[in-house]
């Protein structure tokens, strides 16, 4: 089953060139180690929550953008691996990041929902939330309709909702804390994909306008508690 390293991370927006060409460097040692694919995508519009925020999740500063990533394996088992081998590989002593790496959250997932495709996209809508472990297939149930009754049809390419499997705890931050998870709570990362930012945002005004004067449905997590931000694509190695 394919599996995703999912992560978040702030780096300073004058870094962004030498943030770039980190990931041309690290992409092929990554590659030698079995990673299928790679997509990193920069803060284009990302809110401040009333309760948590992506800002918050990274412990970002004033001078930095979030940047919004994953990583593709054909399984978990090639991912646990290839993490295992790399800090032994000599190719690793050549890596420098020009970010705080301390303070990125990253975790493995599982995707228990993947629709469309996101080949090609140059929008990235990248969310995370916690969800009570329960409440696992009444979650994925709520996603499929929303691809199905209002992403699809208004332009969006793929979504893929990803379930953690194997979620680190961090000494200074972590998807728990970023979360604000609760006893019982997983993890979970995921994206719609779009061709640009004008199409989502008229998505977004036309689900908007649709839900105007109805009552919200009920979901199957805290949605005061999930943090989403609006990403423009610097990095697919797809392309």
């Amino acid at each position: 089953m394919t599996y995703y390293t999912g992560s978040i991370a702030a780096v300073p927006v004058a870094n962004k060139e030498k943030y770039k060409e980190h990931l041309i460097a690290v992409w092929p040692l990554l590659a030698r180690h079995g990673a299928v694919r790679m997509v990193e995508s920069w803060e284009v519009d990302v809110q401040k929550g009333r309760v948590n925020d992506l800002f918050g999740a990274v412990d970002a500063r004033g001078d930095e953008a979030i940047v919004y990533a994953w990583i593709e394996w054909p399984d978990r088992a090639a991912a646990d691996s290839a993490w295992q081998a790399m800090p032994n590989d000599p190719a690793m002593a050549g890596l420098s990041m020009p970010f705080d790496g301390s303070r990125m959250i990253l975790g493995g997932f599982e995707p228990v929902l993947a629709a469309g495709g996101d080949q090609g996209a140059g929008y990235i809508q990248g969310f995370a939330l916690a969800v009570p472990a329960g409440n696992r297939d009444r979650y994925v149930d709520m996603a499929r309709q929303a691809w199905e009754g209002a992403f699809r049809s208004r332009g969006c390419l793929g979504m893929v909702e990803a379930w953690g499997v194997d979620v680190p705890l961090g000494k200074l931050t972590d998807f728990y804390r970023a979360t604000l998870a609760e006893d019982g709570e997983v993890p979970v990362f995921g994206w719609t994909a779009w061709p640009d930012k004008a199409t989502c945002d008229a998505a977004a005004r036309a689900m908007e306008a649709e839900m105007e004067g109805q009552e919200f449905p009920e979901m199957p997590f805290d949605g005061m508690r999930m943090m989403w931000g609006g990403f423009e694509v610097i990095f697919d190695t797809a392309r």
